[in-house]
């Protein structure tokens, strides 16, 4: 009788553990984020132009909370340096040819997209994810500037910038 009595007390503590876990569902915040981004085109250049040649492109952050618990989510952009080796300027380029360039966060072309260093700044956006207000998203603009009086081969200029999104 002994081994039947020690069987039901672990039946029912196996029980009330169940009904404890039952009661109190797990409960997890879990996020997923996606980043899409257009640079600036630029067009044909004219290195006899003395007024540098703008051109605007955008980056899109959208985070979607997948999980069951509110939470707030913080986005940080940087940006890499391309083909260049400093931020400032950047350079496309053409085989050995190089044209320079930047990118910036303003109008103004004072605060240059980088990482944080060499007078670069990064990024950044904070959403406040609900059961209710699931997704949200944000989008900027990237304006460019394309040096002016530059003197090079023609060519098709380009150049490749990674965005890292950390949240």
């Amino acid at each position: 009788m002994r081994g039947a009595g020690t069987s039901l007390k672990a039946a029912s503590r196996w029980a009330l553990c169940l009904a404890v876990w039952l009661a109190n569902p797990v409960v997890y915040a879990a996020v997923t984020c996606t980043v899409s981004a257009t640079g600036p085109a630029f067009g044909n250049y004219n290195p006899l132009n003395a007024a540098p040649t703008l051109s605007n492109g955008s980056i899109t952050a959208s985070c979607t909370l997948t999980g069951n618990v509110n939470t707030t989510v913080n986005l940080v952009s940087s940006y890499s340096k391309g083909s260049s080796p400093t931020y400032t300027p950047r350079t496309m380029t053409s085989g050995a040819n190089r044209l320079n360039y930047n990118l910036y966060y303003d109008a103004a072309l004072t605060q240059i997209r980088g990482d944080g260093t060499g007078g670069t700044q990064t990024g950044g956006a904070t959403f406040a994810l609900t059961t209710g207000n699931r997704t949200q998203s944000t989008t900027s603009t990237i304006y460019g500037q394309l040096f002016a009086l530059q003197d090079v081969a023609a060519g098709a200029y380009a150049d490749t910038i990674v965005v890292t999104v950390m949240y």
